[in-house]
């Protein structure tokens, strides 16, 4: 996994900031135009061939989080009239991704190499273990990669470990066989396959796929004072800030946001729904019950495991819910979910009750606009106190604990967790599907209640996330113990 801490990230973030605080200052038209020659100033070392490449490289990046796709546009529009699209749209475009094919490095094909460790051994367990026989051997080894099917049984059998696989780290990362090359040799997403679990912006050591930002659209309704702009914040934002309760809300309403509701509030409403669901499955006697939180996993069933799609629960989510109370307390008020996850913002674009998704990058570039640092803000008490286990939905196996400990009868349960749709994680799906389908028979101990995560240490390793997940754990740990509800 690449590390959060890394350049392609800052940058991304600096221009993000940049753009907020422009249009805070109504200037996002006249000013965009100076974002690529200010980040890439001409005494500034180029990455690339020359600061050009990289002033264009910003530029690109500059349309991406305003919220527009660069795959196909017109190459003479200047960045200001992208702004003025950006600002005048109603509501944002689809799809949530977009491809940077001047940034897309367009990595050869993944394969193994023998590096210069090999000791051309008289074991030679590498070419022993090869099912294709591509690999010779005079004084060290080499592959055939005419004949070579990547297997990694080489790899797996060096005992100096001088075999190495060259992935494409967006391919490699994509649980789902979403992404290819296209005909010039660079990465394209078919949305067909796609789940939106934002792996593939996540590795892309390029950061050539990118999500549109709908930040643009949240200032644009904080700037205007007709309606209310509520924050509907996940306890997984609350393990990106060094913050207590109620220091996340002051820092939302600072930053312009008229009304904050936390949404482990509808985690609560979740979990009650979900046990009497599960509860009600078993009675009827259904195999097993998968909960529905997490819509990169529900996408990830509907469009590659049909056979466990009867299994996913019928309960909405916790944003839905927590949406649901926004709207009926301020009736027409502009509701903006903000989480570190990008399959979110495919489920807005899906519920009637969200309007808008940010990320945890969005919202951390308003608060540096805003000049806001959420561990200093004072404290502002929550419409409504969430349980613990409402809070703990954020991580992996919180969902599980949260729906068990509000079951009538518990001897019923047979608890399991995917903690990650890693390719392992889609086997293990694949594998619960056939047993559903009665291919595969079940044991007395199969799994009856599923939690599926699609990033590895659930929300809290969300594709937008500031904070490495062992530390953002410690954090929501912190946050959960210092004010919810048992």
């Amino acid at each position: 996994m690449l590390n959060i801490n890394n350049n392609t990230a800052n940058v991304k973030r600096e221009i993000l900031v940049r753009i907020a605080q422009l249009q805070l200052e109504g200037k996002l038209e006249e000013g965009v135009h100076f974002i690529p020659r200010e980040m890439v100033p001409r005494n500034k070392p180029p990455l690339r061939c020359c600061i050009f490449h990289d002033r264009e490289i910003i530029r690109m990046r500059t349309i991406a989080r305003m919220g527009i796709s660069v795959e196909n546009i017109d190459e003479e529009r200047t960045l200001a009239s992208f702004a003025k699209e950006a600002l005048s749209r109603e509501k944002p475009t689809w799809p949530m991704l977009t491809v940077l094919h001047e940034a897309c490095n367009a990595c050869v094909k993944a394969h193994y190499m023998v590096t210069n460790a090999c000791q051309g051994c008289d074991a030679r367990p590498c070419k022993m273990n090869c099912p294709k026989q591509a690999i010779t051997i005079d004084r060290h080894a080499h592959i055939n990669e005419d004949v070579c099917i990547n297997c990694g049984k080489c790899l797996e059998n060096c005992p100096y470990h001088a075999i190495i696989k060259i992935p494409v780290p967006c391919e490699e990362a994509c649980p789902v066989g979403a992404i290819s090359k296209d005909e010039s040799g660079h990465e394209r997403i078919d949305y067909h396959k796609c789940i939106f679990c934002g792996n593939c912006m996540r590795e892309c050591p390029f950061g050539a796929m990118m999500s549109k930002s709908q930040l643009v659209d949240v200032i644009k309704h904080i700037m205007d004072s007709n309606k209310k702009v509520v924050a509907l914040y996940a306890p997984a934002i609350a393990s990106q800030f060094d913050a207590v309760p109620g220091q996340l809300e002051s820092a939302f309403l600072k930053a312009g946001f008229d009304r904050t509701w936390e949404v482990a509030i509808g985690a609560d409403i979740c979990a009650d729904n979900e046990a009497k669901e599960f509860e009600d499955r078993m009675a009827r006697g259904d195999k097993m019950m998968t909960t529905s939180c997490c819509p990169a996993y529900v996408r990830a069933v509907k469009k590659h495991v049909p056979a466990l799609a009867e299994c996913i629960s019928e309960t909405r989510s916790p944003m839905h819910y927590t949406a649901e109370i926004a709207k009926k307390a301020d009736p027409g008020c502009i509701t903006v979910f903000i989480g570190p996850c990008l399959a979110k913002r495919r489920e807005g674009f899906d519920d009637e009750t969200v309007d808008y998704v940010l990320s945890t990058a969005d919202i951390e570039a308003l608060f540096i606009a805003k000049k806001i640092d959420v561990s200093k803000m004072e404290t502002a008490p929550g419409t409504i106190i969430p349980t613990a286990s409402g809070r703990n939905f954020a991580k992996s196996g919180g969902v599980l604990d949260a729906v068990a400990m509000r079951l009538s009868d518990k001897t019923i349960l047979r608890p399991a967790k995917i903690n990650g749709l890693t390719k392992t994680g889609m086997k293990m799906l694949n594998a619960y599907g056939l047993i559903n389908s009665g291919k595969i028979p079940a044991k007395p101990d199969t799994p009856n209640l599923i939690e599926v995560m699609a990033c590895e240490g659930g929300c809290i390793g969300g594709p937008s996330i500031r904070k490495n997940v062992k530390q953002a754990e410690t954090q929501l740990d912190k946050y959960v113990s210092a004010g919810a509800k048992n």
